[in-house]
């Protein structure tokens, strides 16, 4: 098996990962807060320190404002819904994910204008477009860092920019890049950053964060409200953080297991990138020139998550995909991968793409039987 589906979740996890978890249920199930006793000291100090190293690896300058949720979907719907209000305008872009797409088109229900700055033909958004967009009434702009569909880095830190001056919230959808390319919340300019720990940071499923800034901190409502172990004498939701953002019991098996990952992925993080740089480099190389396979976005190995999607001219995708899982064995992604808007933009839409995405435990002979046997799908168009 050659797995080639890692922007929908890492395999394998980083080691220890399911240790972490086993041992944690296993051995040391105190759930914080609501006990008085060593075991449940325990489990709290251990999220502590997991909030304290993600904090330090996202740039995040204060720990309380790193917020744990079930992943970036829970995340970007923390904080689109829990900042805009009707009659307000938000700025998104053209290759969002449903994640920040959906919240958006339920809040146009509610009177909340949302205009999207289009991309050029490898995905990437126009700086200027968005720059026109930018007007002083915005509230806030929502961007991916980098496209779940072709792998189109975006300008992250030129729109940081353009929001500080303004004074825009902007908050950003790290799914596919947090834990493999550097991220620094302060010197980007970013006042929410959603993630996922399953993806690139090879974690557990079911967890992720949001990382805030104290100004849009400030300003976010409660989508969910219920018990915190804290102020518990109160019917509202306590004002400080991460109890603020934090109601009922967290997912701490999964933060046990995240806090394994985050530790792999901070002590190698020069390999990952190195080794990110280099699988693009052969990715692009070996996927770009194929006859009746036609590569979506960036064409070469910059300025792009390792995320490829191709386009098998003159047959069904569908079919492509399954002739690599049956015959080949190799594991991809075909459709529409949550993003239709993406896909509009790139003119792939309604067909989707074959999408391939490697990840850190993938090697390059791996990637060179992947490229040899997408040759040899595309080649059986007209042969059969």
């Amino acid at each position: 098996m050659i797995f080639m589906d890692n922007a929908a979740g890492s395999l394998p996890k980083a080691p220890g990962v399911g240790r972490a978890m086993l041992d944690f249920i296993n051995k040391g199930s105190g759930n914080i807060a609501r006990g008085g006793y060593d075991l449940a000291y325990s489990a709290a100090k251990q999220v502590l320190e997991v909030r304290i190293a993600l904090a330090d690896f996202l740039g995040v300058d204060d720990p309380r404002r790193m917020v744990f949720t079930p992943g970036t979907t829970w995340s970007l719907n923390m904080a689109i819904l829990g900042l805009v209000r009707p009659g307000e305008k938000v700025v998104a872009t053209s290759m969002e994910h449903n994640a920040a797409a959906r919240p958006l088109k339920s809040l146009e229900k509610q009177g909340v204008s949302v205009a999207y700055a289009p991309c050029d033909k490898e995905g990437c958004t126009d700086i200027a477009a968005l720059d026109r967009l930018l007007t002083p009434e915005v509230r806030c702009l929502v961007m991916t860092m980098a496209s779940n569909v072709c792998g189109s880095l975006q300008p992250v830190k030129e729109a940081g920019r353009l929001c500080r001056k303004r004074g825009i919230f902007f908050i950003v959808d790290a799914a596919q890049t947090a834990g493999m390319v550097p991220i620094d919340m302060g010197k980007s300019g970013i006042d929410a950053l959603a993630f996922s720990g399953h993806k690139a940071l090879m974690g557990p499923q079911g967890i992720g964060g949001l990382a805030l800034s104290e100004a849009i901190g400030k300003e976010l409502s409660p989508l969910i409200t219920g018990g915190t172990g804290s102020r518990s004498d109160s019917l509202h939701m306590p004002g400080f953080f991460p109890d603020k953002l934090e109601p009922g019991t967290l997912n701490l098996p999964g933060i046990m297991g995240l806090g394994v990952a985050v530790d792999f992925v901070r002590q190698n993080f020069d390999e990952i990138q190195a080794r990110h740089r280099r699988q693009c480099k052969l990715m692009a190389e070996l996927l770009g020139d194929i006859p009746g396979a036609r590569l979506i976005g960036p064409k070469g190995g910059r300025g792009r998550a390792a995320i490829f999607s191709l386009d098998f001219e003159g047959q069904d995708n569908g079919r492509a995909a399954y002739i690599l899982e049956k015959e080949y064995g190799i594991l991809t992604r075909c459709g529409l991968h949550c993003a239709p808007l993406a896909h509009e933009a790139l003119g792939t839409a309604p067909q989707g793409t074959v999408r391939f995405s490697p990840g850190f435990f993938t090697t390059f002979e791996e990637i060179e039987k992947t490229a040899q046997a997408v040759r040899a799908v595309a080649g059986r168009v007209g042969h059969e």
